[in-house]
C-alpha cells in the first residue's frame, strides 16, 4: 500500500464533509479539541520528552529545542488560541463583493474552502495544532507533515484532535498526519495534486526553497524572516529608553522565531552616540554582535561580519549592525538583503516614516513598535498557519480567512450571450 497517496485519498473522501459542516458543530470540535488537549496534556508532554531526548542526542541547535519544547504552560497557551478562533467569524459562506449586472444578472463573490490543504513544517508542534484548527473552521482537510524531531509529539497531539472528531459524528480523516520521518513520503506528497488543493510549507529556508521548486501542488510560502530594525536620524519626540526596548524586545524577546528582528540598522549622525548604549543593553541579554566597519569603530567588540550575514536569518541571539547614510540607503539595504517579512523604523519624522513605509518591500513594516507582533494573534486575527511573504495569494499572516478561496455565483432568469 501507498500510505502518502491513501492519506490523501482519504482526505479527499471527506472533503465534502468539513466544507458542509455547520458553524456550531466545528465550533463544537474546536472546543473539544482544547479541552482534551489539556485533559491530556500529561500524554503530550511525555511524547514530546522522548521528542526532546533524541534531538539532544543528535545536537540539534538550541533554537529548534526551544521551539520543539512543549511543556504544560505551552499546551495551555495553544488551548487558548484554540477559543480564540472559536470566537471568530465563520468566513465560509461570506460574500466578499457583489452587484447587479446591466443584463439582469445578479452577481456575488463568495468565501468557500480551498478544500485539502497540505503542511509541511519543522519543529514547532504548535503548528501541528494551529494549522488543524484553521483548517476545521475553514473547511478543509488537512494533511500534516511535520519534523522527524518532533514525530512522537505531533502524533500524540493528532491522535487527540482525531478523536475530538470522531466524538462530534465527522470522520477522523478530516485531519491526518504522514506518520513517519522518511524524506520520500515528504516528496511524494508534493506530487499528488489530483488530491491536495494547496501546499503551504513552514521552517527555514532550505524546506520552503525544497517545497517550493519540487512541488506539483500551488505553494503558499511562508517565508523566513530576516528582519530589520532602522534607527532613524530624527528622533525629537523618541526616547533612547523606547530605542532601546523596541530594538531589544525585537531581537531577544523570543530569538528563535521568523519576526525576530536579525539586523540592526542606524543613521551615521546617531551612531556614536546611540550605538554603544543599545549594543550593551543587547550584551546584558547574551547577543553576540556582529557589525560593519563603522559599527566596529564605535563599538571594537562586536564581530566582523560578511556578505552572507546581511542575508542570513539566525533564529539565535545574534544581530548584524550596519551604520547607514540614510533612510534611502537603510530601504535599499533591506529590500536588497531582506526576506520580505517584517521591518521597523524608528524615527519621530513623518516624512521619513511615510518614505519606510511605502518603499519598504515587506509583508509587515512597522513605525516606532517592535518587529515580534508580526502575528496572526497579535494582530487579532486568531491562530495562524504561517507568515507569507510571497504576494499571491496572500502577503502576511495566513490565518482564518486567508486560507479560504472564492468563488463566483451568478444567478440569472434566462439570459443568454448575444
Amino acid at each position: 500500500m501507498d500510505l502518502v497517496l491513501d492519506i490523501a485519498k482519504r482526505a479527499k473522501n471527506c472533503e465534502s464533509v468539513i466544507a458542509n459542516a455547520k458553524t456550531d458543530i466545528k465550533n463544537k470540535i474546536l472546543k473539544d479539541i482544547s479541552r482534551n488537549l489539556v485533559l491530556k496534556s500529561g500524554g503530550i508532554i511525555e511524547a514530546n520528552k522522548s521528542d526532546m531526548e533524541k534531538s539532544q542526542k543528535a545536537q540539534v541547535s538550541e533554537s529548534m529545542l526551544d521551539r520543539l519544547k512543549l511543556d504544560e504552560q505551552g499546551i495551555k497557551k495553544i488551548a487558548s488560541s484554540i477559543d480564540c478562533v472559536v470566537e471568530l467569524t465563520d468566513p465560509v459562506g461570506e460574500v466578499i463583493f457583489g452587484y447587479d449586472l446591466p443584463n439582469g444578472l445578479v452577481l456575488k463573490n463568495i468565501r468557500v474552502p480551498f478544500g485539502v490543504i497540505g503542511i509541511i513544517y519543522e519543529a514547532r508542534p504548535n503548528v501541528t495544532v494551529d494549522a488543524s484548527v484553521l483548517g476545521i473552521k475553514a473547511g478543509s482537510c488537512v494533511i500534516l507533515r511535520g519534523s522527524s524531531h518532533a514525530l512522537a509529539t505531533n502524533k500524540r497531539i493528532t491522535e487527540i484532535m482525531r478523536q475530538s472528531l470522531y466524538q462530534n459524528n465527522l470522520p477522523e480523516d478530516i485531519i491526518q498526519i504522514v506518520p513517519t520521518a522518511e524524506r520520500e513520503d515528504a516528496e511524494k506528497l508534493m506530487q499528488l495534486r489530483d488530491y491536495i488543493d494547496v501546499l503551504i510549507p513552514r521552517g527555514g529556508k532550505n524546506l520552503i526553497d525544497n517545497v517550493v521548486f519540487n512541488s506539483r501542488i500551488p505553494v503558499i510560502e511562508t517565508g523566513i524572516g530576516n528582519c530589520h530594525v532602522y534607527i532613524d536620524s530624527i528622533l525629537e519626540d523618541v526616547s533612547e529608553e523606547t530605542i532601546i526596548n523596541i530594538v531589544v524586545n525585537s531581537k531577544t524577546q523570543k530569538p528563535s522565531v521568523c519576526n525576530a528582528a536579525e539586523k540592526l540598522l542606524v543613521h551615521k549622525d546617531v551612531a556614536l552616540k546611540l550605538l554603544p548604549k543599545v549594543l550593551r543593553s543587547l550584551k546584558s541579554k547574551s547577543v553576540l554582535i556582529k557589525g560593519c566597519s563603522k559599527t566596529r569603530e564605535i563599538y571594537p567588540e562586536a564581530q566582523i561580519t560578511t556578505e552572507e550575514d546581511w542575508y542570513e536569518e539566525y533564529l539565535d541571539l545574534i544581530m548584524a549592525v550596519k551604520v547607514v547614510e540614510s533612510v534611502e540607503d537603510a530601504v535599499k539595504h533591506i529590500n536588497k538583503y531582506g526576506s520580505g517579512h517584517s521591518d521597523a523604523i524608528i524615527t519621530s519624522s513623518y516624512k521619513n516614516s511615510g518614505y519606510f513605509t511605502k518603499y519598504v518591500d515587506s509583508s509587515t513594516v512597522y513605525v516606532n513598535a517592535s518587529t515580534r507582533f508580526t502575528d496572526g494573534g497579535e494582530f487579532g486575527m486568531g491562530a495562524e498557519i504561517g507568515v507569507s511573504t510571497q504576494k499571491l495569494h496572500w502577503r502576511g499572516p495566513m490565518s482564518l480567512r486567508q486560507i479560504t478561496t472564492n468563488k463566483f455565483i451568478i444567478c440569472g432568469n434566462g439570459q443568454i450571450r448575444s
